[in-house]
Protein backbone atom coordinates (compact mmCIF):
# COMPACT_ATOMS: atom_id res chain seq x y z
CA UNK A 1 0.00 0.00 0.00
CA UNK A 2 1.39 2.93 -0.75
CA UNK A 3 -0.03 5.86 2.12
CA UNK A 4 2.44 8.62 0.77
CA UNK A 5 4.94 10.45 2.50
CA UNK A 6 5.59 9.10 6.28
CA UNK A 7 6.78 12.00 7.71
CA UNK A 8 7.80 15.36 6.76
CA UNK A 9 10.76 17.81 5.60
CA UNK A 10 12.06 20.85 8.18
CA UNK A 11 14.07 23.35 5.78
CA UNK A 12 17.71 23.31 8.40
CA UNK A 13 20.90 25.44 7.63
CA UNK A 14 24.16 23.21 7.67
CA UNK A 15 27.36 24.68 6.85
CA UNK A 16 26.00 27.75 5.24
CA UNK A 17 23.09 25.28 2.82
CA UNK A 18 19.61 24.69 3.27
CA UNK A 19 18.83 20.85 3.84
CA UNK A 20 15.62 18.95 4.00
CA UNK A 21 15.75 16.97 7.12
CA UNK A 22 13.37 14.28 7.20
CA UNK A 23 11.18 13.44 10.67
CA UNK A 24 9.51 10.34 10.32
CA UNK A 25 5.36 9.99 11.80
CA UNK A 26 5.41 8.19 15.15
CA UNK A 27 4.23 4.20 14.47
CA UNK A 28 2.30 2.42 13.36
CA UNK A 29 1.59 2.98 10.30
CA UNK A 30 -1.56 5.34 9.11
CA UNK A 31 -3.97 3.45 7.98
CA UNK A 32 -2.44 -0.13 9.18
CA UNK A 33 -0.49 -2.62 7.57
CA UNK A 34 -2.25 -4.96 4.96
CA UNK A 35 -2.12 -8.11 6.32
CA UNK A 36 -3.30 -10.23 3.43
CA UNK A 37 -3.41 -13.59 2.78
CA UNK A 38 0.08 -13.60 1.03
CA UNK A 39 1.68 -11.84 3.91
CA UNK A 40 -0.22 -14.04 6.78
CA UNK A 41 1.48 -17.61 5.18
CA UNK A 42 4.98 -15.39 4.95
CA UNK A 43 4.17 -14.65 8.36
CA UNK A 44 3.24 -18.49 9.51
CA UNK A 45 6.60 -19.37 7.40
CA UNK A 46 8.37 -16.83 8.90
CA UNK A 47 7.01 -17.67 12.62
CA UNK A 48 8.06 -21.71 11.90
CA UNK A 49 11.19 -20.99 11.13
CA UNK A 50 11.59 -18.91 14.24
CA UNK A 51 10.76 -21.76 16.46
CA UNK A 52 12.98 -24.26 14.28
CA UNK A 53 15.76 -21.66 15.21
CA UNK A 54 14.78 -21.99 19.18
CA UNK A 55 14.89 -25.59 19.06
CA UNK A 56 18.28 -25.95 18.19
CA UNK A 57 19.19 -25.46 21.77
CA UNK A 58 18.06 -28.93 21.91
CA UNK A 59 19.95 -30.26 19.32
CA UNK A 60 23.13 -29.15 20.82
CA UNK A 61 24.98 -31.11 23.25
CA UNK A 62 26.12 -26.96 24.69
CA UNK A 63 24.26 -24.34 22.84
CA UNK A 64 26.43 -21.95 24.22
CA UNK A 65 28.97 -23.24 21.93
CA UNK A 66 27.32 -22.22 19.06
CA UNK A 67 26.60 -18.74 20.62
CA UNK A 68 29.61 -17.98 20.97
CA UNK A 69 30.65 -18.28 17.88
CA UNK A 70 27.50 -17.90 15.80
CA UNK A 71 27.52 -14.24 17.71
CA UNK A 72 31.27 -13.62 16.36
CA UNK A 73 30.08 -14.12 12.77
CA UNK A 74 27.50 -11.69 13.22
CA UNK A 75 29.51 -9.00 14.86
CA UNK A 76 32.41 -9.64 11.52
CA UNK A 77 28.83 -9.58 9.56
CA UNK A 78 27.51 -6.61 10.48
CA UNK A 79 31.08 -4.68 11.22
CA UNK A 80 31.74 -5.39 7.30
CA UNK A 81 28.19 -3.70 5.93
CA UNK A 82 29.95 -0.63 7.88
CA UNK A 83 33.33 -0.82 5.81
CA UNK A 84 35.51 -3.55 8.41
CA UNK A 85 37.97 -5.60 6.56
CA UNK A 86 38.31 -8.25 9.33
CA UNK A 87 37.74 -11.92 9.03
CA UNK A 88 36.21 -14.26 12.03
CA UNK A 89 40.38 -15.68 12.51
CA UNK A 90 41.48 -11.62 13.01
CA UNK A 91 38.67 -11.73 15.88
CA UNK A 92 39.45 -15.01 17.08
CA UNK A 93 43.49 -14.16 17.77
CA UNK A 94 42.47 -10.29 18.48
CA UNK A 95 40.78 -12.71 21.56
CA UNK A 96 43.29 -14.42 22.58
CA UNK A 97 45.86 -12.55 24.32
CA UNK A 98 48.80 -14.65 23.78
CA UNK A 99 48.38 -14.17 20.03
CA UNK A 100 49.01 -10.64 19.41
CA UNK A 101 49.72 -8.89 15.64
CA UNK A 102 46.27 -8.98 14.16
CA UNK A 103 44.75 -5.54 12.13
CA UNK A 104 43.55 -3.41 15.39
CA UNK A 105 41.06 -1.09 14.22
CA UNK A 106 38.99 -3.46 12.52
CA UNK A 107 39.67 -6.26 14.79
CA UNK A 108 38.75 -3.87 17.68
CA UNK A 109 35.20 -2.44 15.84
CA UNK A 110 34.43 -6.33 16.01
CA UNK A 111 35.17 -7.21 19.03
CA UNK A 112 33.09 -4.13 20.87
CA UNK A 113 30.08 -5.28 18.61
CA UNK A 114 30.44 -8.24 20.68
CA UNK A 115 30.74 -6.88 23.77
CA UNK A 116 27.95 -4.25 23.60
CA UNK A 117 25.61 -8.10 22.23
CA UNK A 118 26.38 -9.45 25.31
CA UNK A 119 26.21 -6.49 27.75
CA UNK A 120 22.55 -5.91 26.18
CA UNK A 121 21.48 -10.12 26.19
CA UNK A 122 22.96 -9.90 30.31
CA UNK A 123 20.57 -6.90 31.05
CA UNK A 124 17.65 -7.91 29.01
CA UNK A 125 18.28 -11.16 31.22
CA UNK A 126 18.54 -9.29 34.23
CA UNK A 127 15.09 -8.26 33.89
CA UNK A 128 15.87 -4.73 32.61
CA UNK A 129 13.37 -3.40 29.78
CA UNK A 130 14.48 -3.13 26.01
CA UNK A 131 14.36 0.58 25.99
CA UNK A 132 16.29 3.81 24.79
CA UNK A 133 18.54 3.77 28.18
CA UNK A 134 19.85 0.64 27.43
CA UNK A 135 20.32 0.92 23.66
CA UNK A 136 22.67 3.93 24.45
CA UNK A 137 24.91 1.88 26.77
CA UNK A 138 25.15 -0.79 24.32
CA UNK A 139 26.17 2.22 21.53
CA UNK A 140 28.66 3.38 24.60
CA UNK A 141 30.46 0.09 24.67
CA UNK A 142 30.12 -0.32 20.94
CA UNK A 143 32.48 3.37 20.32
CA UNK A 144 34.29 2.76 23.41
CA UNK A 145 37.87 1.89 21.27
CA UNK A 146 38.94 2.16 18.20
CA UNK A 147 37.09 4.10 15.23
CA UNK A 148 33.99 6.24 16.04
CA UNK A 149 35.12 6.51 19.75
CA UNK A 150 35.23 10.35 19.29
CA UNK A 151 31.38 10.22 18.03
CA UNK A 152 29.75 10.57 21.76
CA UNK A 153 29.52 7.17 22.60
CA UNK A 154 26.30 6.41 24.27
CA UNK A 155 24.89 9.29 23.82
CA UNK A 156 22.25 10.85 20.95
CA UNK A 157 23.70 12.78 18.27
CA UNK A 158 23.77 17.07 19.04
CA UNK A 159 24.73 17.75 15.44
CA UNK A 160 23.23 16.88 12.09
CA UNK A 161 24.34 13.69 9.92
CA UNK A 162 23.55 12.59 7.09
CA UNK A 163 23.56 9.43 5.10
CA UNK A 164 25.17 9.03 1.56
CA UNK A 165 27.15 11.94 -0.20
CA UNK A 166 29.72 14.15 1.26
CA UNK A 167 28.28 16.65 3.64
CA UNK A 168 24.05 16.83 3.94
CA UNK A 169 23.79 19.34 0.65
CA UNK A 170 24.32 16.15 -1.48
CA UNK A 171 23.44 13.44 0.99
CA UNK A 172 20.91 10.71 0.01
CA UNK A 173 19.17 10.83 3.09
CA UNK A 174 19.25 13.37 5.87
CA UNK A 175 17.74 12.23 9.24
CA UNK A 176 15.65 14.58 11.49
CA UNK A 177 17.64 17.26 12.83
CA UNK A 178 19.27 17.01 16.51
CA UNK A 179 16.40 18.87 18.19
CA UNK A 180 13.96 15.95 16.78
CA UNK A 181 15.85 13.29 17.77
CA UNK A 182 14.74 12.63 21.17
CA UNK A 183 11.26 13.17 21.06
CA UNK A 184 11.52 10.37 17.77
CA UNK A 185 13.15 8.26 20.06
CA UNK A 186 10.80 8.50 22.96
CA UNK A 187 7.94 7.82 20.36
CA UNK A 188 9.71 4.45 19.14
CA UNK A 189 10.18 3.07 22.67
CA UNK A 190 6.42 3.90 23.35
CA UNK A 191 5.70 1.43 20.07
CA UNK A 192 8.34 -0.98 21.30
CA UNK A 193 6.12 -1.43 24.80
CA UNK A 194 2.40 -0.65 23.84
CA UNK A 195 0.59 -4.00 24.15
CA UNK A 196 -2.66 -2.75 22.78
CA UNK A 197 -1.06 -3.06 19.49
CA UNK A 198 -2.17 -5.78 16.99
CA UNK A 199 0.97 -6.66 15.29
CA UNK A 200 2.78 -9.44 16.26
CA UNK A 201 6.24 -9.60 17.36
CA UNK A 202 7.88 -10.23 13.90
CA UNK A 203 6.13 -7.49 12.51
CA UNK A 204 6.70 -5.13 15.53
CA UNK A 205 10.59 -6.07 14.78
CA UNK A 206 10.57 -5.08 11.33
CA UNK A 207 8.94 -2.13 11.78
CA UNK A 208 11.19 -0.76 14.70
CA UNK A 209 14.35 -1.43 12.48
CA UNK A 210 12.74 0.88 10.10
CA UNK A 211 12.18 4.12 12.21
CA UNK A 212 15.26 3.61 13.73
CA UNK A 213 17.28 3.59 11.11
CA UNK A 214 15.33 6.77 9.58
CA UNK A 215 15.88 8.51 12.44
CA UNK A 216 19.34 7.58 13.11
CA UNK A 217 19.75 8.64 16.45
CA UNK A 218 23.76 8.67 16.48
CA UNK A 219 26.78 9.91 14.85
CA UNK A 220 27.95 6.90 14.49
CA UNK A 221 26.80 2.90 14.67
CA UNK A 222 23.61 3.49 13.67
CA UNK A 223 23.44 0.64 11.66
CA UNK A 224 24.85 -1.64 13.72
CA UNK A 225 22.48 -1.19 16.71
CA UNK A 226 19.24 -1.02 14.58
CA UNK A 227 20.43 -4.29 13.34
CA UNK A 228 20.53 -5.83 16.98
CA UNK A 229 17.40 -3.97 17.67
CA UNK A 230 16.32 -6.80 15.92
CA UNK A 231 17.31 -9.74 17.93
CA UNK A 232 16.66 -7.98 21.15
CA UNK A 233 12.89 -7.13 20.23
CA UNK A 234 12.42 -10.85 19.63
CA UNK A 235 14.55 -12.26 22.54
CA UNK A 236 12.70 -9.97 25.00
CA UNK A 237 8.95 -10.72 23.70
CA UNK A 238 9.86 -14.37 24.12
CA UNK A 239 9.69 -15.36 20.66
CA UNK A 240 13.88 -16.99 20.65
CA UNK A 241 15.55 -18.13 24.01
CA UNK A 242 18.71 -17.10 23.12
CA UNK A 243 19.41 -13.78 20.54
CA UNK A 244 20.12 -15.82 17.58
CA UNK A 245 18.58 -14.49 14.38
CA UNK A 246 21.00 -12.13 13.12
CA UNK A 247 19.92 -10.72 9.86
CA UNK A 248 23.14 -8.89 8.70
CA UNK A 249 24.16 -11.31 6.06
CA UNK A 250 20.90 -11.17 4.04
CA UNK A 251 21.14 -7.21 4.04
CA UNK A 252 24.54 -7.92 2.93
CA UNK A 253 23.57 -10.27 0.42
CA UNK A 254 20.58 -7.97 -0.86
CA UNK A 255 22.07 -4.49 0.08
CA UNK A 256 20.68 -2.50 -2.68
CA UNK A 257 17.14 -4.05 -1.96
CA UNK A 258 17.36 -3.18 1.44
CA UNK A 259 18.36 0.45 0.95
CA UNK A 260 15.84 0.66 -1.69
CA UNK A 261 13.11 -0.54 0.58
CA UNK A 262 14.07 1.95 3.65
CA UNK A 263 13.61 4.84 0.71
CA UNK A 264 10.36 3.26 -0.20
CA UNK A 265 9.24 3.72 3.24
CA UNK A 266 9.97 6.70 3.85
CA UNK A 267 8.67 8.23 0.02
CA UNK A 268 5.68 6.31 -0.63
CA UNK A 269 4.42 4.58 2.82
CA UNK A 270 5.07 1.38 1.74
CA UNK A 271 5.72 -0.60 4.39
CA UNK A 272 4.42 -3.91 3.27
CA UNK A 273 6.63 -3.90 0.85
CA UNK A 274 9.52 -3.65 3.40
CA UNK A 275 7.78 -6.13 6.01
CA UNK A 276 7.97 -9.34 3.05
CA UNK A 277 11.28 -8.63 1.76
CA UNK A 278 12.00 -8.70 5.78
CA UNK A 279 10.02 -11.68 6.37
CA UNK A 280 11.51 -13.65 4.03
CA UNK A 281 15.14 -12.43 5.43
CA UNK A 282 13.46 -14.18 8.64
CA UNK A 283 12.95 -17.82 7.05
CA UNK A 284 16.08 -17.71 4.80
CA UNK A 285 18.23 -16.59 7.84
CA UNK A 286 16.73 -18.60 10.63
CA UNK A 287 16.70 -21.85 8.26
CA UNK A 288 20.72 -21.29 7.19
CA UNK A 289 21.28 -20.99 10.95
CA UNK A 290 19.76 -24.47 12.00
CA UNK A 291 21.60 -25.95 8.51
CA UNK A 292 24.50 -24.35 10.49
CA UNK A 293 24.09 -25.94 13.82
CA UNK A 294 23.11 -29.30 12.14
CA UNK A 295 26.65 -29.00 10.11
CA UNK A 296 28.13 -28.62 13.75
CA UNK A 297 26.59 -31.46 15.60
CA UNK A 298 27.76 -33.71 12.48
CA UNK A 299 31.37 -32.61 12.67
CA UNK A 300 31.64 -32.68 15.85
CA UNK A 301 30.22 -36.30 16.11
CA UNK A 302 32.66 -37.46 12.98
CA UNK A 303 35.39 -36.00 14.77
CA UNK A 304 34.73 -37.43 18.03
CA UNK A 305 34.63 -40.88 16.32
CA UNK A 306 38.25 -40.52 14.84
CA UNK A 307 39.46 -39.75 18.15
CA UNK A 308 38.63 -42.88 19.52
CA UNK A 309 40.85 -44.50 17.62
CA UNK A 310 43.73 -43.23 19.06
CA UNK A 311 44.49 -45.32 21.89
CA UNK A 312 46.37 -44.25 25.44
CA UNK A 313 45.92 -40.74 24.28
CA UNK A 314 42.44 -40.76 23.78
CA UNK A 315 40.65 -39.31 26.72
CA UNK A 316 43.31 -36.66 26.65
CA UNK A 317 42.76 -35.77 23.04
CA UNK A 318 38.76 -35.68 23.53
CA UNK A 319 39.07 -32.98 26.22
CA UNK A 320 41.64 -30.96 24.21
CA UNK A 321 38.87 -31.45 21.29
CA UNK A 322 36.37 -29.92 23.41
CA UNK A 323 37.93 -27.29 24.32
CA UNK A 324 38.62 -26.52 20.14
CA UNK A 325 34.58 -26.93 19.89
CA UNK A 326 34.37 -23.92 22.62
CA UNK A 327 36.83 -21.83 20.63
CA UNK A 328 37.81 -22.97 17.47
CA UNK A 329 41.40 -20.83 17.01
CA UNK A 330 43.52 -21.85 20.58
CA UNK A 331 46.73 -21.95 22.17
CA UNK A 332 47.90 -24.38 24.60
CA UNK A 333 47.82 -22.10 27.33
CA UNK A 334 44.37 -21.62 26.99
CA UNK A 335 43.64 -25.30 26.41
CA UNK A 336 45.72 -26.27 30.09
CA UNK A 337 43.67 -23.15 31.53
CA UNK A 338 40.30 -24.97 30.13
CA UNK A 339 40.98 -28.30 30.51
CA UNK A 340 43.06 -28.61 33.63
CA UNK A 341 45.37 -30.91 32.55
CA UNK A 342 48.78 -30.73 32.62
CA UNK A 343 50.95 -28.30 29.82
CA UNK A 344 52.60 -31.86 28.43
CA UNK A 345 49.47 -33.74 28.58
CA UNK A 346 47.84 -31.12 26.80
CA UNK A 347 50.30 -30.73 23.78
CA UNK A 348 50.19 -34.25 23.27
CA UNK A 349 46.46 -34.15 22.83
CA UNK A 350 46.40 -31.55 20.73
CA UNK A 351 49.57 -32.77 18.34
CA UNK A 352 46.92 -36.19 18.18
CA UNK A 353 44.41 -33.95 16.94
CA UNK A 354 46.89 -32.27 14.64
CA UNK A 355 48.12 -35.86 13.01
CA UNK A 356 43.90 -36.75 12.40
CA UNK A 357 43.62 -33.47 10.53
CA UNK A 358 41.25 -31.85 13.14
CA UNK A 359 43.49 -29.00 13.77
CA UNK A 360 46.44 -27.87 12.03
CA UNK A 361 49.09 -25.21 13.77
CA UNK A 362 48.48 -22.03 11.95
CA UNK A 363 51.92 -20.04 13.28
CA UNK A 364 54.55 -21.99 12.38
CA UNK A 365 56.50 -21.04 15.49
CA UNK A 366 58.14 -23.50 17.86
CA UNK A 367 57.06 -21.54 21.01
CA UNK A 368 53.73 -19.74 21.67
CA UNK A 369 51.56 -21.99 19.22
CA UNK A 370 48.35 -21.21 17.84
CA UNK A 371 46.03 -24.03 16.49
CA UNK A 372 42.62 -23.69 14.73
CA UNK A 373 39.66 -25.97 14.19
CA UNK A 374 39.56 -25.76 10.14
CA UNK A 375 36.41 -27.78 9.40
CA UNK A 376 34.50 -26.28 11.74
CA UNK A 377 35.68 -21.89 10.64
CA UNK A 378 35.61 -22.79 7.45
CA UNK A 379 31.56 -23.23 7.92
CA UNK A 380 31.31 -20.37 10.12
CA UNK A 381 33.01 -18.02 7.66
CA UNK A 382 30.49 -18.83 4.83
CA UNK A 383 29.65 -15.92 3.76
CA UNK A 384 31.27 -13.52 5.22
CA UNK A 385 33.88 -12.63 2.75
CA UNK A 386 34.62 -8.74 3.14
CA UNK A 387 32.82 -6.93 0.60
Amino acid sequence: MKRGLTGRYEVIRVGGEEVRAFIPDPLPPDPPLELNTFRQRLLERATLALGRLDSITLLLPDPDIFLYSYVRREALLSSQIEGTQSSLSDLLLFELEEAPGVPFEDVVEVSNYVAALQHGLQRLQDGFPLSNRLIREMHAILLSRGRGSEKLPGEFRRSQNWVGGTRPGNAHFVPPPPGAVDDCMAALERFLHDETLPYPSLIRAALAHVQFETIHPFLDGNGRIGRLLIAFILHQEGILQKPLLYLSLYFKQHRSEYYRLLDLVRSEGDWEAWVDFFLEGVVNTAQNAVQTAQRLVALFKEDTQKIQTVGRIANTALRVFNTSCQRPILTLNEARRRTGVSFPSVAKGMEALAKLKIVREITGRKRDRVFAYDRYLEILTEGTEPL
